[in-house]
């Protein structure tokens, strides 16, 4: 018995292993090849109309493009709510701020320490761009700007450049714009209500020269933050000026989405 049971085991497994069946075996339809399962004798169904092969949506059309027949267009490519423009603001934040600023005047955080000046977008050339330029610029990149192409998906390109265009107005939007029956109300007594200062609606002041400059400059670097003269009169920074010349936010003007 005892030799008995090794060979009884080995012919078990022998049976076990000739039951099994490999997957080039099995039932089921070959590509290209005829059956007797659907009525018109096809193994492969039709696909169903206006399928789109993985990576191969249409890219050259304006939403994802910004060009249409090859030039840019002041025109979104969907209709532009609430809910778009508060994403636009929270990716011009991300991305966008560190450059422009988060007023778009172009003296970011990184430009003050000594980066190449990015593009102010209140000034005239900006202000005469088409809204798609801004989509086109941040999928292609211009200059010294690298594209985002890959930090940004194409609806958030275009809800970013909503909100700049919400920038542009409200640095020039006058009473007159406002539809009758809203309210407007005074920059200044925004800043109180959210719990700021009143003079946040006042003129910005340019940034003292950071370490980065002074050490361009061959100067020896400063410790800690800059301090401005005592009795030096601060300037106005150049983006806060309205079409009329005058420096500083306009306490008649509505405020920017967000409270920029």
């Amino acid at each position: 018995m005892r030799r008995l049971l090794p060979l009884a085991g080995i012919a078990a497994l022998s049976l076990i292993a000739g039951c099994r069946q490999d997957m080039q075996d099995q039932p089921k339809m070959i590509p290209q090849r005829g059956t007797h399962f659907f009525a018109d004798g096809r193994s492969a169904r039709s696909q169903v109309q206006g399928t789109v092969a993985r990576n191969e949506v249409d890219i050259d059309d304006y939403f994802h493009t910004g060009l249409l027949n090859g030039k840019e267009q002041d025109a979104m490519p969907f209709p532009v709510n609430a809910q778009v423009m508060a994403r636009g603001q929270e990716r011009f934040n991300i991305y966008c701020t560190p450059c422009h600023s988060r007023v778009g005047n172009g003296d970011g955080m990184i430009v003050a320490r000594g980066y190449k000046p990015a593009g102010n977008f209140h000034d005239a050339k900006r202000l005469a761009e088409p809204i798609s330029h801004y989509f086109y610029v941040m999928t292609n990149g211009y200059g010294a700007m690298p594209d985002y192409a890959a930090q940004l998906a194409p609806e958030d390109r275009w809800a970013v450049a909503a909100y700049i265009r919400a920038l542009q107005y409200s640095q020039s939007a006058s009473a007159a714009a406002v539809p009758s029956g809203v309210k407007v109300d005074n920059l200044a007594d925004i800043a109180v209500s959210e719990g700021y200062d009143a003079s946040l609606a006042g003129p910005w002041v340019y940034p003292q020269e950071t370490n980065v400059q002074a050490l361009q400059h061959g100067q020896a670097p400063a410790v800690g933050p800059s301090v401005q003269p005592a009795g030096a009169k601060p300037q106005s920074h150049p983006a806060t000026k309205n079409p009329s010349g005058a420096p500083g936010a306009d306490a008649t003007k509505t405020p920017a989405p967000g409270g920029n």
